[in-house]
């Protein structure tokens, strides 16, 4: 079969971040399997897009013609993109030379809609001590307890994904109101496209590929604790609108499984290198587990009192 065309969306709204910006459209164009365009979506910044016109005309600049955030600028993306396949990267990450190669690979058979990658984090220094690998979500990035073989998942991670053009067209796009707005760190707009999707074509696949690798840079501000509860607490708050528009069963149909199995064997495996390695970051990173469930649920029950009081914002 003839591989499918694809087309890549960047989002960007912060010219703090040009350097990565910049990074980001350049690892497009050294793909092994190139797309067949680049199209970047400031989300209203005109002093960007106007810098991003002047200097970089190799792509395609245009503005987010939604209102302001991340579901808009995908959704002002995705209306002008003309490749089959639509892929989704961050403007602060730079892809694998063969992302694309990995990516679409699965697109060979009709079934799969949508296909996410692996996105691993680049520290400004070192990787915080406490930081759990089973939360690194908070930092955008691949996390553990996700399959380690191409698998078919409920959803992707934003930072690296892809869907066929077709389904945007049948179940639209991206929710408003859901996502991150600025540095505002809501999320799940993915998730819930996702589970539209699936509902649309019930026999459908969206797939995991691990090997369509990107690089995401954590900036030093995402490394702290102050950081890490602010992020917790708004996927909570997140979760509660996807479950308000999805329904709790598929909502939350991952996040059991990743609450009862990873998150307890993430607590015991530091227990146990503290007490057979001697290591005492074990029990640190146990107790940043604890305190990103609890903070997390305390979000998720906000939200959710919120959204029967008819103030849930989504």
């Amino acid at each position: 079969m003839t591989a499918p065309t694809v087309s890549v969306v960047i989002c960007a709204y912060s010219e703090d971040r040009w350097g990565d910006l910049l990074a980001a459209i350049a690892s497009c164009a050294r793909q092994t399997r190139p797309p067949l365009e680049t199209i970047v979506v400031i989300d209203h910044n005109p002093a960007l897009l106007a810098r991003l016109h002047a200097q970089v005309p190799s792509v395609r600049a245009i503005a987010n013609a939604e209102r302001q955030g991340l579901s808009g600028a995908r959704n002002s993306g995705v209306a002008v993109a003309a490749g089959e396949i639509v892929a989704f990267l961050d403007d602060d990450a730079v892809a694998a030379a063969d992302w694309l190669h990995w990516l679409t690979a699965p697109y060979v058979d009709e079934a799969v809609i949508g296909v996410g990658g692996a996105i691993d984090p680049v520290w400004p220094r070192r990787r915080p001590v406490g930081l759990p690998p089973e939360f690194d979500w908070v930092v955008g990035c691949s996390y553990r307890g996700l399959p380690e073989t191409q698998t078919p998942v409920r959803n992707m991670i934003g930072a690296n994904m892809s869907l066929r053009r077709a389904m945007f067209e049948e179940v639209g796009g991206f929710r408003s109101g859901m996502g991150r707005i600025g540095a505002t760190p809501l999320g799940c707009e993915e998730t819930e496209l996702c589970i539209r999707a699936r509902r649309r074509r019930p026999k459908a696949s969206i797939i995991y590929e691990p090997r369509a690798r990107v690089l995401h840079r954590v900036s030093p501000g995402r490394t702290g604790w102050r950081y890490f509860r602010a992020r917790c607490y708004a996927e909570g708050l997140s979760k509660a609108a996807v479950a308000g528009h999805a329904g709790h069963r598929d909502g939350l149909a991952s996040e059991r499984s990743y609450t009862l199995r990873t998150l307890p064997r993430g607590v015991l495996r530091g227990v146990v290198e503290t007490l057979t390695l001697r290591d005492v970051t074990g029990v640190v990173r146990g107790a940043g587990i604890l305190t990103g469930l609890l903070v997390t649920t305390s979000g998720y029950v906000v939200g959710s009192v919120g959204r029967r009081n008819g103030h849930g914002g989504f």
